[in-house]
Order: C-alpha cells, then structure tokens, then sequence
C-alpha cells in the first residue's frame, strides 16, 4: 500500500522556519520533520511514498536526492578519474521508494491528491499531512479501514487545548482550574486510508476538509479511527519547540520502540 504525504502548502503560521524552506523539512532533533513521519510508517512496513509537493519543491527533491548520504554513514574513495561512494548501512535502514510530485504552488490538499490519480491506481493507499507527528498504530489503522469497507477512513484524535479552562459559579468564582487539558471532541488527525473511489469526490480545486469529506460523510462514507495516544502538529512555532523539547525527553513520544 502506498503512502501519500501532503507536503506542498506554505507554512505561513510558522513563517520563522518555513521563509526559506517548506515546512516538512523544518527540523525536529536535526531531522525533518517528513523524516519522522516517514520512520513511522517505515516501522510497519510500509516503504513506497508518494510525497505531493509544492512550495519550494526543488528543496525536498534535493534532500531526497541525497538521501541515504544524508542520512547513513558511507565511505568515500577520491582518485584522478573518478569518485566512489559506499554506503555503510545501519541495522535501522530501510529500503524506500520515493516519488516526489510537483502538485502546484497553489493546489489544494484535494487538488494535490487528485492530481496523483494515475499514479495511485485502483489500490488503497494511505494519506496524511507532511507537518504532524503521532504513534498511531498503522497496521490497527489499515486493517480497521479493510473490515468496514467504506470509502474512507480519517484517524480521529483529542489534542491538548491551546488555553487553561475554567469553570465558573455564578458570582464570578473560579471552582476549578485545567491548564490546557485534553480537549473532549474528537478532531481530524490525519493518517487517512482511502479506496479509489475518493477520486469521485475530488477535483484540481477540491479541499480535502472542507466538501469532499462532508460528502463522505453524508454518503455514509466515512468512518473513523479513534486515536487516543500521542499526537501533535506543527503549525506554529510554540508547536514546533514543543516538539523539539520533546525530542529532547528520554523516550519521543511518536518512537515506535
């Protein structure tokens, strides 16, 4: 099953890191962030990625051009004629195949799934965004999304609050104090699965949230798999040194040990 990673949008609310580079790419404990969405899906098997992007594109192809030499050790031999590279591989490689896809500056997330369309053929495939990071469990995720046989499957999550709560009485006393407690309505967490028939509900202008998967939903289409551990975007900047302190912690919480 094939991956897509949605990774061509502008990144304004995070315009301290993304000025330069497109926002998977900005780094989490000096990887990009896409690089550990990918290791996720890389632990349960999945190795084949479509990745659809867009703002600044010539750098994620550069980065994947350079994969493996970025990323693992190698030895290099110089002589007069020519230059030799031996990649040194480490217990954690994995082999990947890697499609990068120039979707459109201006596309939308619909758009750039839809414009994907040959290259996913009649299978399932996997979706998520190129900005959060999460332990779901993708293999429970899959098989959840095979038995029920609908059309979609979107991972259904509860973030943190971004505000203190407070409960109040009726003269103004604060009776009880959550700082940013765990919210109690499920959200869109990404991690998606879909079967062909989702390119009936897209078009080059569609956006994924907003009409194709109301519809799905109205079609009794859509199903959800809920998610109750980690799981954390990155849209702005206190997000993004979230998870860098997060990194820095003795076990990440989106490692899949």
């Amino acid at each position: 099953m094939k991956v897509v990673l949605l990774a061509g949008g502008l990144g304004t609310r995070l315009r301290e890191e993304t000025e330069y580079i497109p926002k998977p790419m900005v780094e989490i404990g000096g990887k990009p962030i896409i690089y550990h969405i990918m290791k996720t899906f890389l632990h349960f098997g999945f190795n084949e990625f479509i990745i659809a992007t867009g703002y600044k594109s010539n750098i994620i192809k550069e980065y994947f051009s350079n994969y493996e030499f970025i990323n693992y050790d190698f030895s290099l031999q110089i002589s007069n004629n020519k230059n030799r590279k031996v990649l040194i591989q480490s217990p954690s490689y994995r082999e990947l195949k890697v499609d990068i896809i120039d979707t459109g500056l201006k596309t939308m997330t619909g758009g750039r799934i839809f414009r994907l369309k040959e290259l996913l053929g009649n299978d399932d495939f996997l979706c998520t965004y190129g900005d959060g990071l999460s332990n779901v469990n993708i293999n429970n995720l899959v098989n959840f999304h095979k038995k029920h046989k609908k059309v979609a499957t979107v991972t259904a999550v509860k973030p943190l609050s971004r505000f203190g709560l407070l409960d109040i009485n009726d003269d103004g006393e604060v009776l009880y104090f959550s700082e940013k407690p765990r919210m109690s309505q499920w959200v869109n967490g990404g991690f998606f699965v879909f079967k062909k028939e989702i390119f009936n509900y897209l078009n080059e202008d569609s956006i994924l949230e907003h009409a194709p998967l109301a519809s799905l939903a109205s079609d009794s289409q859509l199903m959800a798999f809920k998610h109750d551990g980690f799981w954390q975007p990155m849209d702005t900047y206190r997000e993004y040194e979230e998870l860098n302190r997060l990194w820095d912690s003795p076990s990440p919480p989106w490692i899949h040990q």
